[in-house]
């Protein structure tokens, strides 16, 4: 029985990023040789264990056949008889193929770390193109080996870019999943540029062909320019998936939003945040020009009063969407702060302390509203206009 360490560990390790998930393959063993010395196995399709002691994940040495459609389609063969070489061709790309073994040494069948180190994404074998979800797997690494810590952005070779095209043209990227789709965006909005995943999914086609029907074909001429620019502000801004998702979605207008983040699959709060924003982004960007009653039918629109703790990450997200406008990416932009001290202070007038009047009732409500209008005039009447320029 051999054991390697093998894929992200390996390639993060040489490029002098942190580990973060050690996983191994084993050769020469079978499923009662693990069990036996106190592996627990924990996957059915194939063949895992977890160690006894580092509860790091080990697989038993494998090649995959495909024999029909979908995630599923594939025939699995483990056994004692598979090589290294040969689980390590099952890969999708040359810098998640390399192995180490107990004593350090590499193993690099397929030039893995050349590619690292020129910064290529280069698939292996013509089987790449067997599971559709590698083109957004590509498209992610992109958007995450774009980083100060590397010594270039990674691009994706020539020969992987036209077999990315090509699996887009057979209508390969339909085949997938709603779930494993998302699954895989949600992962890239999280990544240290989602620019970049957006960048190689718009230039094989895979963005267009997935956003499809909620954002036709005529749509994109002037929404792709959009889409890059706040792409690449809003990791600036938050490193939370759920902002950068909102402020990309919401460029788009509200009931576009809506469709897209439906059709994507999107979990509740993803949607409910990118709605905020492609409803309200354009009037948040004239807040600081507006009456105290407009100020605070927006608070009351946005929901801050019910629901505090989303409203920072839904102007968080419109600001990336304001600064993604013609000329504004390097003008100043006080909405934020301003709405946020607009907040504090009327969120500051309760019905508790309206009670002590003894209003109830629609007469209550009107002065809450009546206070909260007072508060906001107060902030507006001090607030240090002159850090910034308000003609906006």
């Amino acid at each position: 029985m051999q054991i390697y360490l093998v894929g992200g560990a390996v390639r993060d390790q040489l490029l002098g990023l942190d580990v973060k998930d050690r996983d191994w393959v084993v050769v020469g063993a079978t499923a009662e040789d693990m069990l036996a010395q106190g592996y627990q196995q924990v996957g059915r399709q194939f063949p895992v264990f977890l160690d006894p002691q580092s509860k790091e994940e080990h697989a038993l040495a494998r090649t995959e056949t495909k024999i029909g459609p979908g995630y599923s389609g594939f025939e699995v063969h483990a056994a004692p008889d598979v090589t290294l070489e040969q689980d390590l061709l099952r890969r999708d790309l040359t810098i998640n193929a390399m192995a180490q073994d107990r004593q350090g040494q590499l193993i690099d069948e397929h030039a893995g770390q050349a590619d690292l180190s020129a910064g290529v994404l280069r698939h292996i074998s013509p089987a790449f193109r067997e599971d559709p979800l590698r083109i957004l797997r590509v498209a992610r690494f992109a958007a995450r080996f774009c980083q100060p810590l590397l010594a270039r952005d990674f691009e994706v070779a020539r020969e992987t870019a036209q077999l990315l095209c090509k699996m887009v043209e057979a209508n390969e990227v339909e085949a997938l999943s709603k779930e494993r789709a998302w699954q895989e965006f949600e992962r890239a909005m999280g990544e240290t540029q989602p620019r970049r995943f957006l960048e190689v999914m718009y230039q094989c086609g895979a963005l267009q062909r997935l956003w499809a029907p909620a954002v036709q074909s005529d749509d994109w001429s002037e929404l792709w320019p959009r889409l890059r620019e706040v792409a690449d502000i809003v990791p600036a801004l938050s490193a939370s998936p759920e902002v950068r998702f909102a402020a990309i979605i919401g460029v788009l207008p509200a009931p576009q939003a809506k469709l897209l983040s439906e059709q994507m699959g999107a979990p509740k709060r993803f949607k409910q945040l990118a709605e905020l924003v492609a409803t309200h982004a354009n009037t948040v960007k004239h807040s600081t020009r507006q009456p105290p009653p407009a100020v605070l039918n927006l608070l009351n629109k946005m929901d801050a009063f019910r629901k505090p703790e989303r409203l920072d990450d839904a102007l968080l997200a419109c600001e990336a969407a304001i600064r993604s406008l013609p000329k504004e990416r390097q003008r100043p932009q006080p909405q934020r702060e301003y709405l946020l001290s607009c907040y504090y202070a009327a969120s500051a007038v309760t019905a508790a302390d309206m009670m002590k009047l003894r209003l109830e009732g629609k007469a209550l409500a009107e002065e809450i509203d009546t206070h909260r209008k007072a508060a906001i005039f107060k902030v507006k009447r001090t607030y240090r206009w002159s850090h910034f320029n308000p003609q906006i």
